[in-house]
């Protein structure tokens, strides 16, 4: 009996939890509402996504469109080596959090992001893209001043894309983008 009963407990827990999960979630109220064009498809988002964050030096970014394209739940999570540690880890913020941050220092230096490349993986209303990025001073820059790769968690919702979650490391010398992400894959 004890079996019994203990299988019926733990088989209602999976059917509440399959059920809970299932649920869309509340919608979230954002600054502004997203425009259209810049949700309505993969590469839409990510073009919107690094056209928000590039600009020149003292340029106000157009923080709303940002955050318009981010998940109420969303977050951004950069990752490096502790220079005093040695240590390699992460840390989540919001896109509320990346705004602030960023400020300063795109008030006093000029930031351009552009998409070298990308691998795209998708399975139902989830997308997986791993986005190699460049970082220029300036568009015309020949050289970019910093490389790495941006992994994009997106979700559509049945109207719109959705980024859940940018999770990213910059190229070091001791760690090159490999080959494999220098050019696009779909």
């Amino acid at each position: 009996m004890y079996k019994t009963t203990l299988f019926a407990v733990c088989f209602a827990i999976l059917v509440f939890a399959s059920v809970s999960l299932a649920q869309p979630p509340a919608a979230s109220p954002t600054p502004k509402p997203a425009n259209q064009k810049d949700v309505e498809s993969i590469d839409a988002i990510m073009k919107a996504v690094y056209a928000s964050i590039s600009g020149d030096a003292g340029q106000k970014r157009d923080w709303d469109r940002f955050r318009s394209l981010f998940h109420k739940d969303a977050r951004l999570i950069p990752t490096g080596k502790n220079a005093t540690t040695g240590v390699f880890g992460g840390r989540a913020m919001t896109p509320d959090d990346y705004a602030k941050q960023s400020e300063p220092y795109f008030d006093k230096n000029a930031f351009y992001e552009t998409e070298l490349a990308r691998h795209t993986d998708t399975y139902g209303n989830i997308v997986q893209v791993f986005s190699t990025y460049e970082s220029r001073r300036a568009p015309s820059d020949k050289t970019p001043f910093m490389r790495g790769i941006n992994s994009f968690q997106l979700l559509n919702d049945g109207t719109r894309w959705w980024v859940l979650t940018i999770y990213w490391q910059h190229e070091t010398p001791d760690n090159p983008i490999p080959k494999q992400y220098l050019k696009s894959r779909n």
